[in-house]
């Protein structure tokens, strides 16, 4: 059966040839041409991926993102301004998997979702598939994509989850942003990119963190994130 992805794009012209050179690839792909009218769309169709652009007619792209996550399980992948920091920010505060700036080549567009893709529950490399980690009330598990807190499910996007567990398989050791970005964008750290901060501060009110001192997820300064082996009861 065929990914199924459906593109928010009101740009017709920008819509057909993406759908177009996607459909090539193997995608199934369906084209949505307003804000107001996706979310319906999103939640009634449950497509593997949603390609969001940000400036709609009707509701714009951070509101439907916000309106769909509580009950959308696919991944979100939000096409934002160039060089506006501020559009990746919220995005990803809202609930977005990922963000790739516009105009983009559609061959990096097929990277991004294919590498998107792989990390949904079923689709992760089976060298990972049988690991699962335990920390006091934390129970992370990558076979099942599942975390529990206390036995709570904590409710964790595609992307919120890979930095989790990335995060839980090196508890005790210091990731910088850079090592971060590496392995779950496959891009260096710039200098400029906040995503992962953006991530980690959502991560940390789902922990019950404390974001003014945060004790799961410290922050060591100047060098990057540290997953705590303790504090977790």
């Amino acid at each position: 059966m065929s990914t199924r992805i459906l593109l928010v794009e009101d740009d017709e012209r920008l819509a057909g040839l993406t759908a177009e050179y996607l459909t090539r690839n193997d995608l199934a792909v369906t084209i949505e041409p307003r804000g107001d009218t996706a979310e319906a769309r999103i939640l009634a169709e449950q497509p593997d991926l949603v390609i969001l652009d940000v400036m709609l007619p009707g509701k714009d792209g951070f509101e439907v993102c916000r309106a769909v996550r509580p009950q959308f399980r696919g991944v979100i992948l939000m096409l934002t301004a160039r060089d506006e920091d501020f559009d990746q920010i919220l995005g990803l505060e809202l609930g977005a998997d990922d963000y790739i700036a516009k105009p983009v080549q559609p061959r990096v567009l097929l990277a991004r979702i294919k590498a998107l893709l792989r990390r949904l529950p079923g689709n992760a490399d089976s060298g990972n598939d049988a690991e699962s980690l335990a920390f006091g009330q934390f129970r992370i598990s990558q076979a099942t994509r599942t975390a529990l807190l206390s036995s709570s499910h904590i409710d964790l996007t595609t992307a919120e989850f890979d930095l989790l567990w990335l995060l839980a398989s090196h508890a005790g050791n210091v990731l910088s942003r850079d090592d971060l970005l590496q392995e779950l964008r496959g891009i260096g750290f710039d200098g400029l990119d906040r995503s992962i901060d953006a991530r980690i501060s959502r991560l940390r009110k789902k922990l019950n963190d404390d974001p003014e001192n945060p004790t799961r997820i410290k922050t060591v300064r100047g060098k990057g994130y540290l997953f705590s082996k303790h504090d977790w009861n």
